[in-house]
């Protein structure tokens, strides 16, 4: 699963790596837990890229309430299609969730020991994500989800799943429509991680209040 990540590029590197005309209003944060806006990358009718803040924890369009979302902050790639709470927005909303490093929990016989994933350079990478609109009475909802995908040798002695990374040279291909079912899969299964390292780090980052560089210190 992916419960935690961090984000601490400057908004320069953002803008160039996701090829955005602008940035929303934007500051680091070094450790983002599910129920926060988190930073997405959609695509425009006119096939550019637009950067907007999504409630962490997808909400489907049908769902009677908001609380849904506590369930769904991440989706398994093998049931996008058939599962209710994912299969449209897998079809016709998808988007790429900007990450320079994510959080896993090893559980060892003297409890669980963190790690952070993350590139040597910190330079930033993206989550393959869906993202949903839910409305009530009073307001329209904007929410969004990360896909997991189960581990590679590199993430396997630490958790069974990990978070589908889309490489850069496959932005396009994620978030362009219409778009087959065999290429979806396709960017599924690519192995993004071999730029990817472990670190292990303090048990600092496990209180989700904590936001600084202490998260990512050994």
């Amino acid at each position: 699963m992916c419960g935690r990540f961090h984000l601490i590029a400057t908004p320069e590197q953002l803008i160039e790596n996701f090829r955005l005309q602008r940035l929303p209003r934007y500051a680091c944060s070094y450790n983002i837990p599910p129920g926060q806006k988190v930073l997405t990358v959609v695509q425009r009718a006119d096939s550019s890229y637009k950067a907007a803040y999504l409630h962490w924890g997808l909400i489907p369009h049908w769902a009677k309430d908001r609380k849904i979302s506590h369930q769904l902050i991440n989706a398994r790639a093998e049931t996008l299609s058939q599962k209710p709470s994912f299969k449209v927005a897998y079809q016709q909303r998808r988007c790429l969730i900007p990450a320079t490093g994510f959080y896993e929990w090893q559980t060892t016989a003297s409890g669980k020991q963190a790690y952070c994933m993350h590139r040597a350079d910190l330079q930033p990478f993206a989550f393959a994500g869906l993202w949903e609109y839910w409305t009530d009475a009073s307001a329209t909802l904007y929410s969004c989800t990360i896909i997991t995908t189960a581990a590679n040798s590199l993430m396997r002695p630490i958790h069974p799943r990990m978070p589908v990374i889309i490489g850069k040279q496959h932005y396009q291909q994620w978030l362009e429509k219409p778009f087959s079912a065999e290429t979806r899969q396709l960017l599924l299964a690519t192995d993004s991680y071999q730029s990817i390292q472990v670190s292990p780090i303090s048990d600092w980052v496990n209180n989700p209040d904590h936001n600084d560089t202490n998260c990512l210190k050994e």
